[in-house]
């Protein structure tokens, strides 16, 4: 659950009911009681109504603290996929820390708010005013006030309109921030039944010629929530690195000191 800056959304299709004709038959819904009316919530116009739809049903129940075990395959410099071993623990807003076990030497990388630390032994790779966008829009997002989310997709450039409803694996979605046919711009796919994210596309902040394309898939239960078990993420099309979690445990102790970077650092 990285962002590419360090490392670097399912849809059924409305079923139509035949006539004995042959015609299509329309069923209404029966009448409600003499003296009731029926509840219809109207279609989101913007995104903040879909972030605050996310973020109001879930809100009281969503988990705390996460942790999992992650393989993850990824694409090195020299084109080859390798798999390595990640550690990630969540204190949910705003902070994860992911411990990598890697060939060249195991790794730390804590994300905190709005900034990440990485680290190497007692050796600071690299600390930046960054923020991981798949943990505001696939977590926190359920955790923090309203405002608080939509001011930090502002600040990444994920614009709240224009709104449309597609189709993403079999499941209709809400797609915020981009026209039909538009792959290239800044957009984020929403589940529009079970209201989880699916699907983020923008500019690689490396190279913005190329795209960045990255998918929650295989969501499952947990206690108080939901969790995507695999998640993948594309550049221009390709697939760079693959992550599949096991060993999910929510809402369990996590000490905040794991995520503040050693002294000195």
């Amino acid at each position: 659950m990285i962002s590419s800056s360090v490392i670097g959304l399912r849809l059924a299709l409305a079923a139509a009911v035949l006539a004995p004709a042959g015609g299509l038959l329309v069923r209404s819904a029966p009448p409600s009681p003499a003296g009731t009316t029926t509840a219809v919530t109207p279609p989101p116009r913007t995104g903040e109504d879909v972030i605050r739809a996310m973020h109001d049903k879930y809100a009281a129940t969503w988990y705390k603290t996460l942790s999992f075990t992650q393989k993850t395959t990824r694409r090195t410099p020299a084109d080859t996929m390798v798999i390595e071993t990640w550690h990630e623990r969540a204190m949910i807003p705003g902070y994860l820390r992911i411990d990598i076990q890697r060939a060249t030497g195991d790794m730390t990388v804590v994300y905190g708010g709005d900034s990440v630390f990485v680290w190497r032994g007692d050796s600071t790779l690299n600390r930046a005013a960054t923020r991981n966008i798949l943990m505001v829009i696939g977590f926190d997002v359920y955790r923090q006030p309203v405002d608080t989310t939509l001011a930090v997709l502002a600040r990444e450039h994920f614009a709240m309109t224009p709104v449309r409803e597609d189709t993403w694996k079999g499941r209709p979605v809400y797609v915020i921030g981009a026209a039909a046919g538009d792959l290239k711009w800044r957009q984020l796919w929403i589940d529009k039944d079970r209201l989880l994210f699916m699907r983020a596309i923008e500019p690689d902040g490396r190279d913005s010629t190329k795209t960045l394309d990255m998918r929650f898939d295989n969501y499952v239960k947990v206690p108080s929530g939901w969790l995507s078990e695999t998640v993948e993420l594309y550049r221009d099309g390709k697939l760079f690195q693959r992550e599949e979690y096991s060993d999910v445990k929510t809402n369990i102790p996590v000490d905040p000191k794991i995520f503040v970077a050693p002294a000195g650092h």
